[in-house]
This record gives C-alpha cells, sequence and structure tokens, in this order.
C-alpha cells in the first residue's frame, strides 16, 4: 500500500445523530481498491461480484482470501435457516451486538433484515432507541442477553444464559445460532470501527 494509501481519509461526511433502521452509509479511514484494480482473484475474494460497488468491501479485499472465508462464515450464520434459530431471531442477535458495541452501520442492516422477517419493526426501533435493556418480551428479552453477555466479554456468557435461552423454549441447534450471530457481530463490529465510520442517512438533519 502506497504513502497516498496509507493517509486517512475524511471526506466530510455527515455522522448519525441516532441508531436507526434507516440506510445508513459508510466511509473508510483508509483507501480502498478502486473497481478497476480489482483482479479475478479480488473477485473471488468478494464472492457476490455486487460488492465491487461497496468501498467497506473493496478494502477488505486487500486480503481477498480471508475475506472470502469470512464473507462464507457470514452467509453461512444468516441465510442457512433450514434449521435452527427463525432468520429474525439471528438478526436480532447480530443487531444487540451492534447496538451494544455503538456500531450505527451494522445496527441499521441488521435490525432492518429482523424487523422484516419478525414483522416486529415496533420492538426493533425499541431497542435501536432505548438501547439492549428494553423490554422486547421474554424470547427477544433472553437473545438480546445472551447477545450482550458475549459481546461484553466471552466470559461473561455462560450457564446463566443458557438456562434463560432454554426457558424461553430455545433447543441447542437454536442456542447456537444465537452464539453465532451474536459472536460474529461482536467481531464485525470491531472491525467495521476501526477502518471507518457511519455516515448519516440520506435527509437526516445536519
Amino acid at each position: 500500500m502506497s504513502h497516498a494509501q496509507r493517509v486517512l481519509l475524511d471526506d466530510g461526511a455527515p455522522h448519525p445523530h441516532a441508531f436507526t433502521r434507516a440506510e445508513v452509509g459508510w466511509t473508510p479511514h483508509l483507501a480502498p481498491l478502486a473497481e478497476d484494480e480489482l483482479t479475478e482473484r479480488h473477485i473471488d475474494g468478494l464472492v457476490d461480484a455486487a460488492r465491487v460497488k461497496s468501498d467497506y468491501f473493496r478494502l477488505l479485499a486487500r486480503d481477498p482470501e480471508v475475506l472470502k472465508a469470512r464473507t462464507l462464515v457470514d452467509k453461512d450464520i444468516f441465510y442457512n435457516a433450514a434449521e435452527g434459530l427463525p432468520r429474525a431471531d439471528r438478526e436480532l442477535a447480530a443487531t444487540a451486538a451492534s447496538r451494544r458495541n455503538g456500531c450505527v452501520f451494522c445496527a441499521s442492516v441488521h435490525s432492518r433484515f429482523s424487523a422484516h422477517h419478525s414483522k416486529r419493526a415496533d420492538d426493533v426501533d425499541r431497542l435501536l432507541a432505548e438501547g439492549v435493556g428494553a423490554d422486547l418480551g421474554a424470547r427477544w428479552n433472553a437473545v438480546v442477553a445472551a447477545s450482550v453477555a458475549l459481546t461484553d466479554t466471552p466470559s461473561s456468557f455462560g450457564g446463566a444464559e443458557i438456562d434463560r435461552l432454554r426457558e424461553v423454549g430455545l433447543d441447542d441447534l437454536e442456542i447456537a445460532d444465537v452464539i453465532h450471530g451474536a459472536a460474529f457481530f461482536n467481531w464485525a463490529n470491531r472491525l467495521m470501527l476501526s477502518l471507518g465510520r457511519a455516515v448519516a442517512p440520506v435527509g437526516e438533519p445536519a
């Protein structure tokens, strides 16, 4: 990476004022690869060709093999929903981790998915507005609490969180999906927050 590419970027774009389900942007601190720099190796690492339009994924594509492994894990956690936890609850776990970590971008993406799949937009908005202590009902409260414990530090998660998940009806596969969704986004939040920052949705007041 050249000196020019290592210079921190700052385009002056406005920061979001709050957590939201609206489409939040993201701007990198470091220069991503330009679209015309992408080779077949980079495209393979992106997995989805449409991601060439994303600054975030073009930045991660500087290490395409790691990006490919990361993306395949991500897709398996959230899209392989034939068994285990419903998609809405997997997205809730990611939203809770993102809300706890302060990642406005990730929270916006996964809260939209959770609201869409659950049809519980009001509860999702309550989580975004009030934080991880919001009362979302016994089942969702248990999912959020487990996600928060993992997010704060993995050693905070243990038997009490598992027992609470079992009490609201989750089986072993479903509990594993809570863990996977929260743990993956606990890591992904830190990566995204380190490499750039969220940009306010279009139309948000300055």
